[in-house]
């Protein structure tokens, strides 16, 4: 048994037996993919998956647990080369994170950048998805952090540390009825229209919805999307009235306007998610005091070995207050 294998076998369950997809993953071809399946199979003496002719069909009971403990071995031996690493005080390597499109788009330029400056030889790698999806990729270890945002609790997966705090904005053209209040638009306001958003809106749990729900309101999707370029987009071609996050706004937008709506909905939080199972690299809690330079390096390192509750950390600051400055420094 070997890491190559064991590595082959886990890209095998993560593109859904797609041995052709696994194959490219790991950057190997098809037949050495199959080879070295085989082996492990025969020194294992029973089968991972279920066959339909050449096709694998499925996990079996016994490949779970071997995947299982394989995730396990991987980890562990990534994280040995990562203090292997940062023990020979290396500059190089990769940064793998996991976002939405709204924040790789608004938030994480500025960041980005400072951080390539500091440590050039290290690419970084977005992994835009939706935030189920995004916490997925943490837990499998397909990224090295996840940058989500919630409405209420932080994420229950790993370590959540604040980064700060937003909240939504509705979005017209300037010519709607809505620019013409004169005040906030209340939900009731917001009920009589179609409304562009995230496709987060369309889950039962959706701040929003809820919202709409303990007002006794209806809450009519015309469109929704991840990208908030899209909501922009669509908003401006007079499908409804967008609600997305205040960093979203464009000032250069000639066509549409942002309205305030403080405290009509619950201010989110977004939060940076590491594996408390991982050895960091350098450059990667370079990167989390970038973004997040609220938080003490010290209090992070703690965290990760003796725990830390999340009402310790100080509170994260607003997106409106923050300094653009301060992420490109």
């Amino acid at each position: 048994m070997t890491l190559t294998q064991l590595r082959y076998l886990i890209a095998i369950a993560d593109s859904g037996l797609n041995i052709t997809l696994a194959a490219e993953r790991v950057h190997a071809t098809q037949p050495g993919l199959s080879k070295q399946l085989k082996q492990l199979e025969e020194e294992l003496g029973f089968s991972l998956f279920t066959r339909r002719g050449k096709s694998l069909e499925a996990i079996t009971a016994a490949g779970a647990q071997v995947i299982e403990r394989a995730r396990i071995i991987q980890s562990e031996a990534a994280n040995i080369r990562a203090l292997a690493a940062n023990l020979r005080n290396e500059a190089q390597g990769e940064l793998r994170i996991a976002t939405t499109h709204t924040q790789a788009r608004y938030a994480l330029p500025s960041a980005i950048a400072a951080l390539r400056r500091r440590y050039p030889e290290v690419g970084v790698h977005l992994q835009p998805g939706g935030d189920a999806e995004i916490l997925e990729l943490l837990e499998r270890g397909q990224s090295d952090l996840a940058i989500v945002s919630t409405a209420g609790a932080p994420p229950p997966a790993g370590l959540a540390l604040p980064v700060y705090r937003w909240d939504r904005v509705v979005l017209v053209p300037k010519a709607h009825a809505l620019a013409k209040l004169g005040r906030a638009p209340t939900l009731a306001d917001l009920a009589a229209h179609p409304l562009v958003s995230y496709e987060s809106s369309l889950k039962p749990e959706s701040s929003l919805r809820r919202a709409f729900e303990d007002a006794g309101l209806p809450l009519r999707l015309a469109f929704t999307a991840r990208d908030a370029d899209l909501i922009r987009t669509y908003v401006g071609a007079g499908l409804g009235v967008g609600v997305l996050a205040e960093m979203a706004l464009d000032p250069a937008d000639r066509d549409v306007v942002g309205l305030p709506i403080d405290g009509l909905l619950p201010t989110c939080t977004t939060w940076i998610v590491l594996r408390r199972d991982r050895v960091l690299r350098e450059y990667a809690l370079e990167f989390v005091a970038r973004l997040a330079p609220h938080l003490d390096r010290r209090d992070v390192r703690r965290a990760f070995d003796h725990g830390i509750a999340v009402d310790e950390w100080p509170v994260p600051p607003r997106w409106r207050d923050l300094d653009p400055a301060r992420l490109a420094a």
